[in-house]
């Protein structure tokens, strides 16, 4: 035997009040594990860009050492410190 028209109707409304409870929970949680991840994927930009260019400064001066050692090759192995330190920062 079929349920009561007015029963299906009960229960329609229940589920649509539960569905949209769960809509509006997930909106005002979303929104602001979003913004974490933004700010945590800008804060990692800004890490690796810092890293970038301490080690484009470590090559600038290991060119400006090698220049500086011209052909002797005992202050041309000193000047390796920085192409070293530069190479661990990739």
């Amino acid at each position: 035997m079929p349920a009561h028209p007015s029963l299906l109707l009960s229960q329609r409304a229940r589920r649509a009040t539960a569905l949209i409870a769960c809509l509006l929970l997930a909106g005002a949680t979303l929104p602001g594990c979003g913004s974490g991840a933004a700010k945590a994927q800008k804060r990692a930009y800004k890490a690796d860009e810092a890293v970038s260019k301490e080690r484009l400064r470590l090559i600038d001066e290991y060119e400006k050492c090698l220049g500086k050692a011209a052909g002797d090759v005992t202050k041309q192995a000193g000047c390796e410190r920085y192409l070293k330190s530069a190479e661990a920062l990739q």
